[in-house]
């Protein structure tokens, strides 16, 4: 097996079930941060910003974290604001590989926190 191949998100192929409400709800509780599900099939944050170019470097680490983990969320970019989006569009529905990219989105956002210069991260 090659690494891109090893690295192929199962769930995005379709080969995973999806979460049921209770799983959904569970995790989510979990996550926090306010995170919320939308019609029950997606995850959604939207983060503020003190400017764009904040905005725009933390987008930038998102698309680093979903190219290493092969599983990809809609994102929103607009001045001071990033809205996410992440469900699994292969069974149109949440698996576990969704929340842990949320996870990792939020692992990215507290450390963008703290790095110097990036003062104005609001949300």
């Amino acid at each position: 097996m090659t690494s891109s191949t090893a690295k192929r998100c199962a769930a995005c192929r379709g080969e995973v079930p999806p979460l049921d409400r209770g799983e959904a709800t569970r995790l989510l509780l979990r996550l926090g941060h306010g995170w919320h599900l939308a019609d029950g099939r997606r995850l959604e944050r939207t983060y503020t910003f003190g400017d764009f170019r904040e905005a725009l470097m933390f987008v930038n680490r998102i698309g680093d974290a979903a190219d290493a983990r092969d599983h990809h969320p809609e994102i929103l970019l607009a001045w001071g604001l990033v809205r996410i989006a992440i469900w699994t569009r292969a069974i149109d529905a949440l698996t576990e590989s969704d929340f842990a990219l949320a996870s990792d989105i939020e692992e990215l956002f507290a450390e963008l926190s703290r790095v110097a210069g990036v003062d104005n991260v609001v949300s």
